[in-house]
C-alpha cells in the first residue's frame, strides 16, 4: 500500500508515526517535529507526525484538551510545510471532516 509517499506493508520496511499525545504549542510541535525528521531521515525509516488538536478522550473533564480546532490545524500545517512531513491527526467529535482532511 502506498501511503504518504512511500510503501508500507508487511513487506516493507517499518515507518514511523509519532509525536506528542496532544499539540501544546506550535514551538513544542517544529521542535519535535524537526528532531524526530532529523532521527528517522539518518535511520532511513519513513516518518509521519502525529499529534491531536483536541483531545476529546480525556479521563478528567478539566484536562488540556488541546489549542481546537483552527488553532490546530495551523500548527500542523506549519509543521507539514516547514518540516517537510506528512502529518496525522485524530477527531473524536463531530469535527468539519473536510478542514481536517485538507491539512
Amino acid at each position: 500500500m502506498r501511503l504518504c509517499g512511500f510503501e508500507a506493508g508487511l513487506e516493507h520496511p517499518l515507518f514511523l508515526i509519532a509525536g506528542p499525545c496532544v499539540i501544546e504549542g506550535e514551538q513544542l510541535a517544529m521542535d519535535t517535529a524537526g528532531a524526530l525528521h532529523e532521527m528517522t531521515t539518518r535511520l532511513g525509516i519513513p516518518f509521519i507526525y502525529k499529534s491531536s488538536f483536541d483531545k476529546a478522550n480525556r479521563s478528567s473533564h478539566g484536562s488540556f484538551r488541546g489549542p481546537g480546532l483552527e488553532a490546530g490545524l495551523a500548527i500542523l500545517e506549519a509543521v507539514r510545510d516547514r518540516i517537510g512531513v506528512p502529518v496525522l491527526t485524530d477527531v473524536h467529535e463531530d469535527t468539519p471532516l473536510e478542514e481536517v482532511a485538507a491539512v
